[in-house]
């Protein structure tokens, strides 16, 4: 089995790829891990991580640029595909993050966390949203397994999902009201937080998407 994550310059791909193949131990699989920016390798893997870090506007561009759109399209289609973070956010049709369309593979928008008051005691959230949180999952999924409630993951972002279809989330955090993040249909799931970064929790996550087939 060969994994594929998509190198489109944007991302910090090498803490993911040491993530994904430490999760591939831990899970026991002889899966070959490859970072790559090639169309034809992604589109001849059997499973598809999709990292992305920064603004989603230069992030959607560099994904243009590199050629593997049309891969990736297939890929989301009928592959296990696994998106992180600003990854998760291009799935869906816009972004509020300079006017910016997705691909489209889930419905809905992507919008700005909006600045609350300061709370009684004088204490104000900020945004980017940044550091751990808790996770509440919403519905079950394979992917979910051995993985706790309230599970601590972390968190770096300024835009949260707001899709169109609520059954497409599958969890959700708090800051300070509930905003989804983690959504997933059929083949594709994706996480607002990054895997690479949340340790053990992480880790199983990606485990689990490594002995995954695809069916929620």
């Amino acid at each position: 089995m060969n994994i594929a994550i998509v190198d489109y310059g944007m991302g910090n791909l090498h803490s993911v790829l040491k993530s994904v193949q430490a999760a591939r131990d831990l899970s026991g699989s002889k899966a070959r891990v490859v970072l790559t920016d090639c169309a034809d390798t992604v589109a001849a893997a059997d499973k598809i991580v999709f990292p992305g870090q920064g603004a989603m506007p230069d992030c959607m561009a560099a994904l243009q640029n590199s050629g593997l759109g049309e891969a990736l399209n297939e890929a989301l289609r009928h592959k296990p595909f696994f998106g992180i973070c600003v990854g998760a956010q291009l799935l869906f049709e816009h972004s509020e993050e300079g006017d910016t369309p997705g691909l489209g593979c889930l419905a809905g928008t992507v919008k700005r966390f909006q600045v609350p008051p300061p709370a009684a005691d004088g204490s104000r959230l900020k945004v980017p949203h940044m550091g751990w949180n808790t996770v509440r999952q919403t519905r079950a999924h394979p992917l979910f397994a051995g993985v706790a409630q309230e599970v601590f993951f972390y968190f770096v972002h300024s835009y949260y999902f707001a899709p169109q279809d609520a059954s497409v989330v599958l969890g959700e955090s708090d800051y300070p009201d509930p905003f989804a993040c983690v959504v997933g249909r059929d083949n594709v799931f994706a996480t607002q937080f990054h895997t690479e970064k949340s340790h053990k929790a992480g880790l199983r996550l990606l485990a689990n998407f490594i002995h995954w087939d695809g069916a929620a």
